[in-house]
Formats: C-alpha cells, sequence, structure tokens
C-alpha cells in the first residue's frame, strides 16, 4: 500500500500553464459536480487566465488546482490589494495526501511576490479553511419584503425622478455611486467596467444563477434625473407568475446615499406590478431597510449567513493600511502555524488621525489570539470580546479586548454583496 507521504512525494505544485486552463475547469467541474454552458465556460476560462494560478501534478496529470482573482478590497479607512480565492479544486482520488496544504503555500509565497498582503474567499465548506488561517469577516441577511401592499414606512421616499436605464449603459452611471460607498463600507471590492458587465450585471450571462427559478435579465433603476449624479440604484431580475410560484423581484444590488433615498428604491421594487414578493438573497446586517420599516412582518429576515472570509497573509501590512477609531496601545501574542512570520509578540499601536505600527516586543502580552481571529476582527464585523467568550482568545490585561474592540469598531458593518 502507498503510503501518503510517499503519494505525496509524487506530486509536484506549480504554476498552472495557460495550455491546462480548460482541463483545470473539466477537473472543478467534474469535483462540484456542475454542467456549465459555453458562456460560463468561457467566464471562467478568462477569470483563470487573469489570476494567479497553482496546480497540482501527479506523474504530469493534473490532480488539483487552486487560482486566485487580484482584486482589491475596502478596508477601514482605504484598500488593499486581495487574492480572492477561487477554483479550489482536489481530485477525490487525491484527498488526504497534503495536496491543498502545499497549494495553500504555494498560494501564500504567491501572495507575497504578487504584493498582496489580504486573501479572502467565499467557501463552499467552512470546515475547511480555518486551519488556514481564514476568519469570516462579513456576513449578510437575506430579507423577504410582502409586496402584496405599498411598503410601509416611518419616513417620506425621496422625492427625486426614478427611471430605467440600459443595462449596457449602467457601468458609467452606477459605478460614482459604488465607488463613493467603498470608504463607508469594508468588505467590498473595486470594480472595472468589465468586472461591472460580467459579475454585477451579467450582461455576458454566464452566470450560473442568470435565469434560474424563472428570473429573467438584469434591470437597472436609478434614482434621479438623466445628467445628475444618482442618489441610488438597483439591480434586479423578475418572475412572472406560473404554476405552483408567485410572481417575484429578485434584487442582487442597491445602493442610496440617503435614508430617504433607501425607501425610494425599495418603495418601487414593492409596488411592480404582478409580483407579491421581494427576495433580497445578501444585504448588510445593519441595513437601513430593517429601521425604516413601519411594519416588520412586512419586511423579515429570512436567513443570516457569513459571506467574505478573510486571511491577513501579511499581518503588519494589513494592520498598518486600515484606520482606528480609537487609540490603542498593546502587546498581541499572534498564533499562525501555516505561516510563521506572522506568529509572535508584538506591541500595537494605533489611533485616530495617525498611522499604526506593529512591531515585535519581549514585553509580556495583554492579548492572545490566533491570526484566524483576527481576520474576523479586521474590517469590523466581529468583535474581539465575542472570541474571548467563547474561550478562542485570552486576555492577560483586563481591559485589553475591549480597548482593541474600540480601536477596531467601524461606523458601518462590512459588507460583501459578491459572491465570487
Amino acid at each position: 500500500m502507498t503510503t501518503d507521504a510517499a503519494a505525496h512525494a509524487t506530486t509536484d505544485i506549480r504554476d498552472l500553464a495557460e495550455a491546462d486552463l480548460d482541463p483545470a475547469l473539466d477537473l472543478c467541474y467534474s469535483v462540484f459536480h456542475l454542467k456549465p454552458g459555453d458562456r460560463t465556460r468561457n467566464f471562467h476560462r478568462d477569470l483563470l487566465r487573469d489570476g494567479l494560478r497553482i496546480g497540482a501534478y501527479d506523474g504530469g496529470q493534473l490532480a488539483g488546482m487552486a487560482g486566485a482573482h487580484r482584486r482589491t478590497l475596502s478596508v477601514p479607512g482605504g484598500q488593499l490589494p486581495c487574492a480572492a480565492v477561487d477554483f479550489v479544486t482536489v481530485l477525490p482520488t487525491h484527498r488526504r495526501r497534503g495536496i491543498l496544504t502545499s497549494m495553500m503555500d504555494a498560494l501564500w509565497r504567491r501572495c507575497a511576490a504578487d504584493g498582496r498582503p489580504v486573501a479572502c474567499l467565499w467557501p463552499s465548506e467552512s470546515a475547511i479553511y480555518g486551519r488556514y488561517g481564514f476568519g469570516a469577516a462579513t456576513e449578510v441577511y437575506g430579507i423577504e419584503i410582502d409586496a402584496s401592499r405599498p411598503l410601509a414606512l416611518r419616513l417620506a421616499p425621496d422625492g427625486r425622478p426614478l427611471r430605467l436605464i440600459d443595462p449596457a449603459e449602467a457601468p458609467a452611471v452606477l459605478a460614482p455611486r459604488y465607488d463613493a460607498t467603498l470608504p463607508q463600507r469594508a468588505g467590498r471590492f473595486t470594480r472595472d467596467r468589465n468586472w461591472w458587465r460580467a459579475g454585477a450585471l451579467d450582461l455576458k450571462g454566464a452566470s450560473n444563477n442568470a435565469g434560474q427559478e424563472g428570473f429573467g435579465a438584469a434591470r437597472v433603476v436609478v434614482l434621479g434625473a438623466p445628467g445628475e449624479e444618482p442618489g441610488g440604484y438597483a439591480v434586479y431580475r423578475t418572475r412572472g407568475a406560473g404554476k405552483g410560484r408567485s410572481g417575484a423581484v429578485r434584487v442582487g444590488e442597491l445602493e442610496a446615499e440617503s435614508g430617504p433615498a433607501a425607501a425610494a428604491l425599495w418603495s418601487y421594487l414593492v409596488s411592480i406590478d404582478l409580483t407579491s414578493t421581494v427576495e433580497v438573497q445578501g444585504r448588510p446586517a445593519d441595513d437601513p431597510l430593517l429601521y425604516l420599516a413601519a411594519d416588520r412582518d412586512q419586511v423579515r429576515v429570512t436567513g443570516q449567513e457569513n459571506s467574505l472570509w478573510l486571511r491577513l497573509v501579511d499581518v503588519r501590512a494589513a494592520l498598518t493600511a486600515r484606520s482606528w477609531a480609537a487609540p490603542v496601545d498593546l502587546v498581541v501574542d499572534l498564533r499562525d502555524t501555516a505561516l510563521p512570520a506572522n506568529a509572535g509578540r508584538f506591541r500595537l499601536t494605533a489611533g485616530p488621525g495617525g498611522g499604526a505600527t506593529w512591531e515585535p516586543t519581549a514585553k509580556a502580552p495583554d492579548i492572545a489570539l490566533d491570526v484566524r481571529e483576527l481576520g474576523s476582527c479586521y474590517l469590523g464585523c466581529t468583535p474581539l470580546r465575542h472570541f474571548l467568550h467563547a474561550g478562542l482568545a485570552t486576555e492577560h490585561t483586563p481591559g485589553a479586548v475591549r480597548r482593541l474592540d474600540a480601536a477596531l469598531e467601524t461606523e458601518w458593518l462590512p459588507f460583501t454583496g459578491e459572491n465570487h
């Protein structure tokens, strides 16, 4: 019988060649039981071609792969280059040989060479990635609105006109409003025109969700007259009533500059004829809609789940790049078994309006935690005290965790509306 160690010794971890893109996609689709059409396959091929690519070869045959898109992530007070991990696949015949660990080790080296201090992913199996230092860094709510009657609100909607625009022209119109929200909420990605077209609007028809459950193509409504900067917008799809199903509106994205602007957009979506439900698959946990609604029986939270998982690849670079809400000066004992350069005892000093430092020290620690928990706290999603209460962090100096929480706090909770 071949031992795991001997089997692993025959596996070669190296850059995935462009000539192997199609075999790599075949491998991924086989493992995840997918049957995408040509448009989706072409979309995925383009993503792989432009990203970081790692292959695991056994005797020259592809046995595993991992890719990462080059994205830029909004963090409190700024933006950071990020590796958005995707297409992680290992053949069932090659599991438990250390192949995934070897590919992740190779990914960290690629991130360092590419100047990407953070990595992220949307896990299909969340139990896998905690051991590689990823922590849940944003969460989303599913929301359902009863659209059988007008939306009951606690304030008057913005009175500016609403207008439908051609989705093909939408990137130029919507991008300024979307970009304006990036400093407000961490956890979001910058977009170029191609990402708008292929991702947010799916103009290439490549999304696996497009057309499912009878929903049509994306539609775009904008708040504000032509020629003025939009006060908000919504991207949505509609479905007519049919056998065994009701008419519905599915909202993919909604951005608004204020509560009244949000009220105008939500009121419009609820008012669309021949529909009785507005479905929203991902909204921030502190979405103003939850407070604008005069009748919370009409606006229901249908689910809550983690969205983006974050890995601090270069802890110093990540911590010194973000802003801080309150002064903090303490010593952190950080565990990181996958990236030993991050591990050790460090003094963190930071404060509003100033930079942060993260320097090695021999002083006694105030707090001890794992890099996974630090990743969950980094964008402002989960206070460290929750991990303290769960026994996943240690407070050596009374009050240290509260001080760090105050420094990490953000005005708005982080949010990631994209899922790839």
